[in-house]
């Protein structure tokens, strides 16, 4: 990988980090993603005129990654409902890499060098310790552990789909202009029809927040997928998965949360992964 990819990865992490702290802290994660790619899919509009439609093999990707996500937001809103942001977030990001690592050779016959396994499997056991962290992974609820277990399934699942797609797109701006424009479709009709009057109130509420979001979100997953149409999907998986330590370094500077030992050890892991995944891949 380039050191620009590696770089624009890792800027991504950074924005995924904030996106998802500022989702979790408004108590009502479903209104705030649905928000965020509402906004999203109008910013996206103009832009279609600029760039071509992506090619017909990459349409099933496309409305197949939709479902997924819808999926996924879902599953994420019930596990940030279910635990706490410091056990299940490291938990689904942590588990991730090493899914996407078995999709990607399963369907796409993507095999990576033992280095660059060897960096994956580091950054994915530095990020799970951090759910063991005092005991942590005990006291996770039982709702919260499967609600977890099946956002990184879904976050594995739709990583391979944009994956496949971007590369079959033709050109990868037009696969993530056209993805954008999805998402919310699923995920709005849903809360017009079960909570029109909460979502639009949080909609009025909150506007500022949700701008903000908004470009977070679709300025992390745009680079993502541009990084997935010139770099392996599991390298980029397990880059991108290292928002789970911003997000602990964002609880530590903005929510006053002890970073401990176990954060620290986790970072070194993840580190240590990083730089493996640059220098023997």
């Amino acid at each position: 990988m380039s050191p620009l990819i590696v770089g624009l990865v890792l800027l991504a992490a950074l924005l995924h980090a904030g996106w998802n702290a500022m989702a979790k802290s408004g108590g009502t994660p479903q209104y705030s993603i649905a928000s965020y790619r509402l906004v999203n899919a109008v910013w996206c509009l103009p832009l279609l005129f600029l760039f071509p439609l992506p090619l017909a093999a990459s349409w099933p990707m496309l409305l197949a990654s939709t479902i997924i996500h819808t999926a996924y937001y879902y599953t994420l809103s019930k596990s940030y409902r279910s635990g706490d942001l410091s056990q299940v977030y490291p938990l689904f990001r942590g588990l991730a890499p090493v899914l996407v690592v078995l999709g990607a050779a399963l369907l796409a016959s993507e095999y990576l060098p033992m280095g660059a396994m060897l960096g994956i499997g580091l950054v994915s056991a530095g990020l799970i310790s951090i759910t063991f962290a005092g005991g942590a992974l005990g006291k996770i609820p039982g709702p919260a552990l499967r609600w977890g277990l099946a956002t990184s399934a879904l976050i594995a699942a739709y990583t391979v789909a944009d994956g496949m797609g971007v590369r079959a797109a033709g050109n990868p701006f037009s696969y993530i202009l056209w993805l954008f424009i999805f998402e919310p479709i699923p995920i709005g009709l849903w809360l017009l029809a079960t909570d029109r009057t909460g979502w639009f109130g949080y909609m009025r509420a909150k506007p500022g927040k949700i701008a903000a979001g908004a470009l977070a979100a679709a300025t992390a997953y745009a680079m993502v997928i541009y990084a997935m149409s010139v770099a392996p999907m599991a390298m980029v998986s397990s880059l991108r998965e290292t928002s789970v330590i911003f997000a602990a370094l964002i609880g530590t500077l903005m929510f006053r949360e002890p970073f401990g030992r176990q954060r620290i050890i986790a970072a070194i892991l993840v580190c240590l992964g990083v730089v493996l995944i640059k220098v023997l891949s």
